[in-house]
């Protein structure tokens, strides 16, 4: 069967062990800094700005799924592998379809004992559920599908010395404290650093400077202390406790009751607004394409950025100024940092860093207040009245639009330039309640300007057609969607009837 005429598919890069060894080996000629592991070689080559640097890597990929499909209709996930093999789209050769509990088990059990075989790295297996319909009922929270689970290989597991415990504070003031280590290499990866969590963790587990330690890799990535080993203790070891300053910018610490972290209250430590401005800059948030975490700090670390608004006070002689910038890559800065004024709410809010605002609640927040202005004036009660959000969260929104530097910030940004499209917050209830899927191409409105429409009489939009949906709207030379909702028995009304509705 040929490939239907639009095709939407979803695939993981990797990299060869040996590829990745052979890479290293040229960089090491070249003078240049050496990978750490294949999945960072991996992640580092996708990132690159130049694609001819990219193309030159050698990556491998497997294909695993789809998003969005036209002209073809599939009931189970087995049946989209097979079809990629079908059309010449590479899977991953050890795929299997498991007909129950005890099926999945022997085959974690059967990857586990071929892993250091395979010529890749992994670091554990991906359950998921066969019947696509049932993948649609299941549903998805912000960053995973209720309807895949991984489910993860015991870490490797090594023996090491700590030599010092540094103090690191993040962009909400948080001290974390990290563990110095004698380099080890763990599963192919060379680690000196572990953290340590906070003062409780390390009391918990009676870690102290100078202890011989057993080091993971906690899901293969993050290096953390398992346990001392007692035994080898000398009588020279130092216990350790978080200094009451902090080591950055000298701030008392707070540390309120109740909570295991403790943190930097000011918010122009410099630690903080190193951490702050790359959250700010990152893909999630405003997108400052090429601004990475060296240059951060050499901005900070010059006295050019002392807040997240005088990223758009820049001139490009700030950055000649900077080692390895040139006048072509100096201008391609200013103008990363000129596209990423036009946003979203969604995206500033997460940008901004407020503690506990993730992605998912930055766009809830986003479609329920529609501008900062109405979120800044939202009390905690409003706050509360949101399913997602609790007395703590709530606490912490209010808190930092209470906040006077947080607000001369963002009053700056919008002196500045940056723009988000602001949201309608809904002026109606008739469709309330209501979810709509639209196919084809409608004659007086846009798609978007349909699910304005939508929105502002308190209904929903949705991408796709499930038992769920209230009304797929058709409009000229509908697609899929349409055969989807007949047999889900889903109600169709025309573009006529769609407009009686929302009249």
């Amino acid at each position: 069967m040929p490939p239907p005429r639009l095709i939407e598919v979803r695939w993981e890069v990797y990299m060869r062990r040996d590829d990745f060894h052979r890479l290293n080996q040229e960089r090491e000629r070249r003078g240049e800094s050496l990978f750490a592991n294949p999945r960072n070689a991996a992640a580092g080559s996708l990132r690159q700005l130049d694609p001819k640097v990219t193309a030159s890597r050698p990556l491998g990929v497997f294909f695993y799924g789809i998003g969005r499909v036209e002209g073809r209709e599939f009931k189970t996930h087995w049946e989209i592998l097979q079809s990629f093999l079908k059309w010449g789209l590479v899977v991953n050769p050890y795929v299997e379809l498991c007909s129950d509990i005890e099926g999945c088990i022997n085959y974690f059990n059967k990857i586990s004992e071929i892993r250091e075989k395979l010529d890749y790295e992994i670091d554990g297996v991906v359950f998921k559920v066969n019947q696509l319909e049932y993948q649609r009922r299941l549903g998805e929270i912000s960053r995973s599908p209720r309807w895949a689970l991984a489910y993860k290989f015991p870490s490797i597991q090594a023996t090491t010395r700590i030599r010092d415990i540094k103090v690191q504070v993040g962009r909400t003031g948080a001290l974390t404290p990290v563990a110095i280590l004698d380099t080890v290499e763990i599963g192919g990866a060379r680690v000196s650093r572990a953290t340590l969590h906070n003062q409780d963790e390390i009391e918990r587990k009676d870690i102290r400077i100078g202890d011989t330690v057993l080091v993971q890799r906690a899901g293969d990535v993050i290096p953390e202390v398992v346990k001392v080993i007692k035994e080898k203790r000398t009588g020279r070891e130092r216990k350790f406790e978080l200094p009451s300053y902090c080591p950055v910018c000298g701030t008392k610490i707070s540390h309120p009751s109740g909570e295991v972290v403790a943190r930097c209250p000011n918010i122009s430590c410099p630690a903080r607004l190193k951490e702050s401005i790359k959250h700010f800059a990152s893909k999630q948030a405003l997108d400052i394409e090429g601004l990475g975490d060296k240059i951060v700090e050499a901005l900070v670390d010059k006295g050019f950025v002392k807040s997240i608004s005088d990223l758009y006070r820049l001139k490009k002689e700030d950055f000649l100024t900077l080692e390895g910038f040139a006048e072509k890559s100096a201008q391609n800065m200013i103008d990363a940092l000129e596209r990423s004024k036009n946003t979203t709410l969604d995206r500033l809010l997460y940008g901004l860093g407020i503690r506990h605002v993730g992605q998912h609640l930055a766009r809830v927040l986003a479609e329920r207040f529609g501008d900062i202005e109405s979120l800044t004036k939202a009390s905690e009660q409003q706050l509360l009245q949101i399913p997602e959000i609790g007395p703590e969260v709530a606490a912490s929104i209010k808190d930092f639009f209470t906040s006077r530097e947080n607000l001369r910030v963002i009053r700056e940004l919008e002196k500045l330039g940056v723009r988000y499209e602001k949201r309608e917050k809904p002026t109606g209830d008739k469709l309330k309640g209501l979810t709509f899927v639209f196919t084809g191409e409608l004659d007086n409105f846009t798609r978007e300007e349909a699910k304005e429409k939508v929105e502002k009489e308190g209904g929903k939009v949705s991408s796709s057609v499930s038992r769920r949906t209230s009304y797929v709207v058709v409009g000229k030379n509908p697609g899929s969607k349409l055969d989807k909702a007949r047999r889900y028995g889903v109600k169709t009304i025309n573009e006529e009837e769609f407009i009686r509705l929302i009249s």
